[in-house]
């Protein structure tokens, strides 16, 4: 991994695992059903009190924000699960 790369990684990583606004459950962008992710999502959102935010769009942004970080690099099996959790994200709020 290139230096500049390694550094990015280590940032998006820190950022994930120790956001201002959620506490996420470990591994939870790794999760292979979306329904599951979408819902860790919103009992982080609403659980938290540092978010400036409602939880739907904390929840939201949170998700959209590992989808933008991994970019190319997250493979499209990945990438389709994760934007399944979006709709799934929208449902579990009523949106």
């Amino acid at each position: 991994m290139a230096r500049g790369a390694e550094k990015d990684a280590y940032w998006s990583q820190e950022v994930t695992r120790g956001s201002n606004a959620l506490d996420l459950e470990a591994g939870v962008f790794t999760w292979d059903d979306p329904k599951l992710i979408a819902l860790s999502l919103k009992r982080s959102a609403e659980a938290s009190e540092r978010r400036k935010s409602t939880p739907f769009r904390s929840a939201m942004s949170m998700l959209t924000f590992y989808i933008n970080r991994a970019g190319r690099d997250l493979p499209d099996e990945r990438r389709h699960v994760l934007e399944q959790a979006k709709a799934e994200l929208r449902k579990a709020f009523g949106r």
